[in-house]
């Protein structure tokens, strides 16, 4: 399990994650975004008027749920609002970081 640092426009959530999705954050966030919230049925909850309406807990259940049961992703800390990852702590800059 690996830290990263998710955001939906609001609070910087660190997760730890397995090590595969932190190392290819970018390509579980669009698969999740661009696949599975479109062409799922359990994905429907998020379809809303036309639009989607999700945020990175959202990401975490889905991960958990549907792709990695076995490695539970867990919440580590609310850094709290940041500008887009730019105001972390220093012991979380260099991780992998995604805003929805």
């Amino acid at each position: 399990m690996k830290p990263i640092i998710l955001s939906a426009d609001g609070d910087s959530v660190v997760y730890q994650v397995p090590d595969r999705v932190a190392e290819h954050l970018e390509e579980y966030c669009i698969q999740f975004c661009d696949r599975w919230l479109r062409n799922s049925p359990h994905a429907r909850k998020y379809r809303i008027q036309g639009g989607f309406c999700y945020n990175e807990a959202d990401f975490i259940e889905y991960l958990n749920r549907y792709v990695f049961p076995e490695e539970p992703s867990v919440m580590v800390e609310n850094l709290g609002w940041t500008e887009l990852g730019k105001d972390l702590p220093e012991e979380y800059r260099e991780l992998p970081y995604f805003n929805f």
